[in-house]
């Protein structure tokens, strides 16, 4: 059974960080790309950060510079490393694979964990 669960999100002030992470169901998923993926209220879903199973890196134009994606193929762990938070930022976020695993001809995704940047 799949199931990507994500954790680490909050409320953080502008200019500050969080710790995203997820925990992913096996070994095998070790072999695929990762990414970390958000939704902004009233926007459609987005590929902010990706990670291949020998570990490059690719990131959105928003957040270069800002967000480390890393994984820990041993723990089964994805981690997104978020820093200089901005208001923009303020979102779901999930993970999945690259692309999205599918389930029973649908798109699985997570429960994500809300992050907002306010003061």
């Amino acid at each position: 059974q799949v199931q990507l669960v994500e954790s680490g999100g909050g409320l953080v002030q502008p200019g500050g960080s969080l710790r995203l992470s997820c925990a992913t169901p096996g070994s095998i998923f070790s072999l695929f790309p990762m990414g970390w993926y958000r939704q902004a209220p009233g926007k459609q879903r987005e590929l902010v950060a990706r990670i291949t199973s020998d570990g490059s890196t690719n990131y959105a134009d928003s957040v270069k510079g800002r967000f480390t994606i890393s994984r820990d193929n041993a723990k089964n762990t994805v981690i997104l490393q978020m820093g200089s938070l901005k208001a923009e930022d303020t979102a779901v976020y999930y993970c999945n694979t690259d692309p999205p695993v599918v389930v029973n001809g649908r798109r699985y995704w997570g429960q994500g964990t809300q992050v907002t940047v306010s003061s």
